[in-house]
């Protein structure tokens, strides 16, 4: 068997290779799309978890021998899934019929955020030459932990999150080890439903692995090397073009805040320094605060900020392909052992995502700080329930995802996206809910004025009120934003907070911890979770006064707040606007801004060390 050597990442622009001829470059680009898409589509039809199924939490994708992303994800994660496989088994000891899979976020140096996501990898041979690989991971339902879904909000330690499973060879020459896959299944709550995820998220790599064999072979080895490395590059330049344009010569910094991490730490902040020449961009993220006891811990792969900010150079690029080329945004990461962004084992990470749109944002304020002309407002992270119970009858146990939507950021050219959870992850429907668990959905909508106000309004986030209509069950919750609601830019005002209700407007009524396990519910009982929206950008009498009345009669904006945040007066009853009262109000309270909004304006430095102080620097 022949196996080349393998050179992890190596850049594309490094690569001296001819272009390839157009149409064939063109070709191969549509085919390595219609690979994911057919993986993916897979997924969505033999998956046996709603969480998989419905709300598409996951994710597949296309490596070649030198470790270089072909074919990812418009979502800044799963950035060097393949190389924590090489790191323990050698390509020369690798067969084709071989499958790897792991869960060890620690171990892999962040290739995943958290332990629900498991991850499988397949090389693809060429006769006896090892040429590419294909993965794809997804979030499980349950893979033990001391809390069912394996995503303890009080966790102190990732024992707690559930079984550890560290790079291991799930099948040789495609015979699987039936003994692992009995551990796997044995540790879960729900066996059967992770013994039919695993077989899926297999046959999807099995399906990739023919694509992919299809390609090489069509075109030969040598020529679809040629072309990838086109691809890469083509995507390399658009980003590399991009920074430096968004980044001049300099040095700018920014932080955020997430709220708490559910055991009395907090807040913690995220800063990030990034400076340029003109040529390097160099990334410092050592002055974050450290790690957490609770698990918002976030064990960031240093491609990560690289990919976010190449996902932004080319957004509206839409031909391009989310390639190795989004990672090389960034020459240099610097991350501290021991700080939120590279916690240190054993630190739980199951809450990472309230961490990493954190991340996200303080990534935007970035490009606000370089160029205020790109500035993006704060965005919300989506928010998390787990509501758990016995089915009344059969005694089975229940595990119900609640994952709910909140408003993004505003953008200097558009308001921000309403009622978004994570990227583009579906919505769970209201029916499949109702049929398959004892809840009844009373409310359903978006959250009038949650959205920040600006000339660009963020985006609003929802309201939904869960009954419970079997005899008992606890909820589990989690919502970051709400002590510190994402800010808003240039003018723009930050988001409106949001909160866990039971029984609102009863006198039962509980506001609840935004982190918090095992409340219980009983039959009757009304869950009320209201959403956090997206931070606003520019001032906000600076909105057309027809947008807003826009926003009032379509209920994301009420009347009172029309006046009050907007200085627009409204007769509701004739869908119109004052244009009088509105002009003196404009005139006598315009107020004036500065770059960052939360509870107040704050220029670039003030903003920075507001962070500071929170945490007691």
């Amino acid at each position: 068997m022949r196996i080349d050597k393998i050179t992890a990442g190596t850049p594309a622009s490094q690569a001296q290779v001819s272009p390839p001829d157009p149409i064939r470059m063109e070709i191969v680009r549509g085919a390595l799309r219609s690979a994911q898409l057919e993986m993916n589509s897979l997924i969505e039809r033999t998956a046996m978890s709603p969480i998989i199924r419905e709300k598409q939490d996951y994710f597949t994708g296309l490596v070649d021998k030198n470790l270089n992303l072909l074919m990812g994800t418009r979502f800044a994660f799963g950035t060097k899934i393949v190389h924590p496989v090489l790191d323990q088994f050698p390509a020369a000891d690798m067969r084709p019929g071989d499958i790897y899979l792991y869960n060890d976020c620690h171990a892999t140096k962040g290739a995943i955020g958290h332990m629900p996501d498991l991850v499988f990898v397949t090389p693809v041979f060429i006769g006896e030459s090892l040429e590419a690989f294909v993965f794809s991971w997804a979030h499980f339902i349950d893979i033990g932990g001391s809390q069912p879904g394996s995503m303890a909000p009080n966790a102190t330690d990732i024992f707690q999150e559930g079984l550890i499973i560290p790079v291991v060879c799930l099948a040789r020459e495609g015979k699987m080890n039936e003994d692992i896959f009995r551990i796997v299944t044995r540790n879960s709550r729900f066996p059967d439903v992770v013994r039919g995820d695993v077989m899926s998220l297999i046959a999807a790599i099995q399906l990739g692995k023919q694509r992919m064999t299809e390609i090489l072979q069509r075109y030969g080895v040598e020529e679809a090397y040629r072309i990838f490395a086109a691809l890469i590059a083509e995507t390399e330049t658009t980003v590399k073009k991009g920074m430096k344009k968004a980044f001049p010569p300099g040095r700018y910094r920014f932080a955020d805040v997430v709220d708490d991490d559910g055991l009395g730490s907090g807040p913690v902040s995220i800063r990030m320094t990034l400076e340029s020449d003109g040529e390097r961009f160099v990334l410092d993220c050592t002055e974050t605060d450290d790690q957490t006891r609770g698990p918002i811990n976030f064990l960031m792969s240093s491609n990560i900020p690289g990919m976010l900010l190449g996902l932004f150079m080319t957004a509206d690029n839409p031909d391009l392909l989310p390639n190795q080329g989004l990672m090389n945004a960034i020459d240099e990461v610097r991350l501290r052992p021991g700080s939120l962004l590279q916690p240190k084992f054993p630190a739980p990470l199951s809450g990472r995502s309230v961490t990493s749109r954190r991340v996200h944002s303080t990534c935007f304020g970035l490009l606000s700080v370089a160029r205020t002309e790109n500035g993006h407002a704060g965005n919300s992270a989506h928010v998390l329930g787990m509501l758990s119970g016995l089915r009344e009858g059969s005694g089975k146990r229940y595990i119900k995802l609640i994952g709910l939507a909140a408003g993004q950021g505003a953008r200097p050219f558009s308001d921000g996206i309403d009622a978004i959870y994570s990227v583009a992850q579906r919505n769970f429907p209201v029916e499949f809910a109702e049929i398959d668990y004892p809840i009844r959905i009373r409310t359903y909508g978006m959250r009038a004025d949650s959205g920040g106000p600006g000339r660009w309004r963020g985006g609003c986030g929802i309201v939904r009120e869960i009954e419970l209509l079997g005899e008992f069950a606890t909820v589990m919750c989690r919502m970051t934003n709400s002590e510190h609601p994402p800010f808003g830019i240039n003018g723009g005002m930050s988001g409106r907070p949001g909160r866990f209700i039971l029984n609102a407007g009863t006198p039962n009524e509980r506001l609840l911890p935004l982190m918090a396990d095992r409340v219980e519910m009983k039959r009757g009982d009304v869950l009320r979770i209201e959403t956090p929206g997206g931070g606003g950008a520019g001032h906000p009498f600076d909105r057309p006064v027809e947008l807003v009345l826009r926003d009032v009669l379509s209920g994301l904006v009420t009347v009172e707040n029309a006046k009050a945040d907007y200085g627009v007066v409204i007769d509701l009853d004739a869908e119109t606007v004052d244009q009088q009262a509105t002009a003196k109000i404009r005139s006598d309270k315009r107020w004036p801004t500065k770059l960052v909004h939360r509870f107040g304006y704050f220029d670039e430095q003030e903003w920075y060390e507001a962070s500071l102080k929170l945490s007691g620097r």
